[in-house]
């Protein structure tokens, strides 16, 4: 078989000793097709982003960079514009023929909390070699708001994979057939299922966020308290256009509702850079059942994490701006998104993080 795990054997491997932890997996760690990565009890304040290298242990790369340390057993703040790396509880010890891919969990990334993560001998971010044993690191830098973490936090999770299971474009058109993977707009296929941003504003609804420069901190662990006044300018688009502003970052929403069958996964993909100044996504993972019913897909919208970069940039209603990548599941999981576990998400328009009052 290949596919990505599911989380039935994401449980078998850390029954076999695949997966440790300094501390005991917690409930709803697992989810269908990932597993949540916890901080550990420290950061480490450092001078900049950086990578262990082939052969090298990200420990002894640290004392090149750090500025200093801060406990996270009781709380402390990670502040905006400044980079922490994170030594995560769990630990891996993967078997031959597996593979890891990591990603901001969806809270993370619409907060604008850039969360990568490293292993020792990394040449790539959120990428875990067949074979690796050691630890996890988390790179955190808190783009438009600083926050307050804590020892235990889950801001990134991880994907296990066997083999090479990400759909051709021919095996993709072939599910849409089948599955209706998108409804609200075309289904555009090329290296995956395109999607494009919604622009147009039903009787004056929103269509999305602009971070504000100059905020107060946000705890992690207080969901439904903050005002969104108070971090957030409400948008609306004339004529279907919004002008960007260089580094500012924004929470759209696709035109498209999208589907994710039980039977597979996807990832988030930027589109091409060469179609504008902006990068879209930094969570990325749609599990097994995102937009999926009983009576078959009915889609859920996709928010957008958009930043723009040197330029003002025009973006218009029905542009496309980032691309679904399928992958089979190994096994289906024995619980889908949405069905009976907290899953924040499902049958979501545009929304911010959980973070915030509706």
């Amino acid at each position: 078989m290949t596919g990505v795990l599911a989380s039935q054997q994401i449980a078998a491997l850390y029954e076999s000793g695949a997966i440790t932890s300094d501390l005991p997996l917690v409930e709803g760690q697992i989810q269908p097709a990932s597993l949540d990565l916890r901080l550990g009890h420290e950061a480490i304040r450092v001078r900049a982003s950086f990578l262990a290298g082939a052969g090298r242990r990200l420990s002894d790369r640290i004392a090149e960079f750090e500025m200093h340390r801060v406990d996270l057993r009781q709380g402390a703040v990670l502040e905006k514009g400044c980079v922490y790396v994170v030594p995560l509880l769990e630990r891996l010890d993967l078997p031959a023929g597996l593979t890891a891919v990591a990603n901001a969990k969806s809270s993370t990334g619409r907060l604008d909390l850039l969360t990568r993560t490293i292993t020792d001998g990394g040449t790539e971010f959120d990428r875990v070699a067949e074979g690796y044993r050691g630890p996890l690191y988390a790179e955190i830098c808190p783009r438009s708001f600083s926050v307050l973490a804590r020892t235990g936090m889950r801001l990134n999770q991880i994907r296990f994979r066997r083999g090479q299971s990400i759909l051709t474009d021919a095996e993709l058109s072939a599910l849409h057939a089948s599955e209706t993977l998108v409804s609200g707009g075309p289904a555009v296929i090329g290296q995956g299922l395109g999607f494009s941003v919604d622009l147009h504003a039903q009787d004056g609804a929103l269509v999305g966020w602009r971070a504000k420069p100059h905020t107060g901190v946000i705890d992690l662990d207080r969901l439904g308290r903050y005002d969104p006044a108070e971090f957030w300018d409400p948008l609306t688009a004339a004529q279907g256009q919004l002008i960007l502003d260089p580094d500012a970052f924004y929470i759209l929403v696709s035109r498209e509702a999208v589907h994710i069958p039980p039977d597979y996964a996807a990832e988030m993909a930027p589109y091409l850079a060469m179609v504008g100044e902006f990068r879209v996504h930094y969570a990325g993972f749609f599990d097994p059942g995102f937009g999926h019913s009983a009576a078959g897909g009915t889609g859920s919208r996709g928010v957008l994490e958009v930043r723009c970069h040197e330029a003002p940039f025009v973006l218009e209603h029905g542009q496309i701006v980032g691309r679904l990548v399928y992958e089979r599941m190994d096994e289906r999981p024995a619980q889908i998104y949405g069905a009976g576990i907290a899953s924040n998400y499902q049958g979501q328009g545009l929304k911010l993080s959980k973070h915030f009052r509706d």
